[in-house]
């Protein structure tokens, strides 16, 4: 696998997991409903400094784990995408829906930033996602890792502004598509789950085949 199709898939797991709707995206839109555009792209910018918090993170354990126990990193990587399978089968499995999208309180901008960080930050099931998936697209092969890290946490950014600042700068209209449309939201988290389940397929059958 070139360095390229190594950031596509990287990009599509991505781009399969922000997608979905969930905590961060009702977060993005609550405050754009309460706070307007201003407030929904602010934190939106909070969620994308957790992402960075979480890539800087991740790509220090590959590197220390790599540094460290080397014989440990395939094993890692294959648990890794064991686990990336499983939130792939379980989005398939199940039906997301979103029952309401509540403003609250209106919100100063340095609030909705420090917030949406905070939101990224302390979800727990981040952390676990992260590092199980940095083992499978970091790779020394590809130059030093701390570049690597750099192209995927600008992509995570990337992403991430794309999605929720697209809900943020029309919030009222994805508010209605996401409550109004249950089949279509859940529609969507299936076919995330499909994605997910093949680039773990993918990047296991890698694992595997270094290892071998």
């Amino acid at each position: 696998m070139t360095y390229a199709e190594n950031l596509w898939l990287f990009f599509t797991l991505l781009f399969g997991i922000i997608i979905v709707p969930g905590m961060d995206m009702v977060f993005v839109m609550a405050n754009a409903l309460t706070g307007g555009r201003a407030s929904g792209l602010t934190a939106t910018a909070g969620i994308m400094a957790g992402g960075v918090f979480h890539t800087l993170y991740a790509a220090l354990g590959v590197g220390l784990l790599l540094h460290m126990v080397p014989q440990l990193f395939n094993l890692l990587l294959l648990l890794g995408a064991a686990y990336i399978a499983w939130i792939g089968l379980s989005l398939v499995r199940s039906s997301i829906a979103i029952a309401s999208v509540e403003p609250g309180a209106r919100l100063s901008l340095w609030t909705s930033f420090r917030r949406g960080a905070l939101t990224s930050i302390l979800n727990p099931k981040a952390y676990l996602f992260m590092l199980a998936v940095y083992p499978q697209f970091l790779k020394p092969q590809f130059g030093p890792l701390w570049s690597q890290a750099l192209i995927m946490a600008i992509m995570i950014s990337v992403t991430q502004l794309t999605v929720y600042g697209s809900l943020a700068l029309a919030a009222g209209r994805s508010r209605d598509v996401l409550i109004a449309s249950p089949r279509a939201t859940a529609l969507v988290g299936k076919a995330a789950g499909v994605v997910l389940i093949v680039v773990a397929a993918l990047t296991a059958w890698q694992g595997w085949t270094s290892v071998a």
